[in-house]
């Protein structure tokens, strides 16, 4: 598709899966409200027709590779865009997130976040928060779930550094859950900002477990180090190189 076509098109895709999303929470409401299920029924497919959309719409194909793991674990994922948390909630059987606590005010995701067993987290209060955070998350993996962290705490550019925050190892240690890497590339083709969208693949992966009982700096330095390294090699793979903007 030529670039003078490609804005008009993902100007459209953008504005029709928001408008499916509104119809969606709407139908599902009362479903939602006495039942987990349906919650979760609701965005399960709301994932998968933004998946669909976003193949024959705009070119982009969403692939996840790995073992997506279907027990009580931490998810700790890399995040540049909206299109990898649809493509890791369609892959896991019953995900839940960490999400910024400013999101249960925005209509429907809130309601359904919570529904899922999201844990908002006020990101202004860091001591408080994390302490409240570990707390909430405990109660929360009582049910089955994989709770899933972005350890840079929030979306970042393609060959933008960030640092990983130490939330990540914090709950990692305290719920002594084995931990999933996922890497990505997917805001080469669905940015963080701005409308356009690029075809190509988009990939989520998910690495090799991580077991529990590792130090906490010793898991942060390997958890960075490969999350990072194999999202490098992904860029790469869709012709970008990372090091070429820093």
């Amino acid at each position: 598709m030529k670039l003078a076509w490609r804005y008009p098109v993902s100007l459209i895709f953008v504005i029709q899966i928001y408008i499916f999303m509104a119809i969606l929470g709407v139908l599902f409401f009362p479903y939602a409200l006495v039942a987990k299920k349906g919650a979760l029924t609701a965005c399960k497919i709301y994932a998968r027709y933004t998946i669909w959309c976003a193949r024959w719409m705009v070119g982009i194909r969403g692939e996840v590779r790995g073992t997506v793991p279907t027990e009580e674990v931490v998810v700790a994922a890399k995040h540049q865009s909206f299109f990898d948390i649809i493509l890791i909630f369609d892959a896991l059987p019953q995900p839940k997130f960490i999400m910024k606590k400013e999101l249960l005010w925005t209509p429907f995701i809130g309601l359904y976040a919570k529904r899922l067993g999201c844990i908002p987290v006020d990101r202004g209060r860091r001591g408080a928060t994390i302490a409240k955070m570990v707390k909430d998350v405990a109660k929360e993996f009582e049910e089955p779930g994989q709770l899933v962290i972005y350890p840079q705490g929030t979306r970042v550019p393609p060959g933008t550094y960030k640092p990983y925050k130490v939330g990540t190892a914090v709950l990692y240690e305290g719920l002594g859950s084995v931990c999933h890497p996922v890497a990505g590339n997917v805001g080469l083709f669905w940015p963080k900002k701005g409308i356009l969208r690029n075809p190509g693949t988009a990939v989520v992966e998910f690495l090799d477990p991580m077991p529990a009982g590792i130090p906490k700096d010793t898991f942060m330095a390997q958890l960075e180090e490969r999350v990072e390294g194999r999202s490098n090699e992904l860029m790469r793979e869709a012709g970008f190189d990372p090091d070429a903007v820093r």
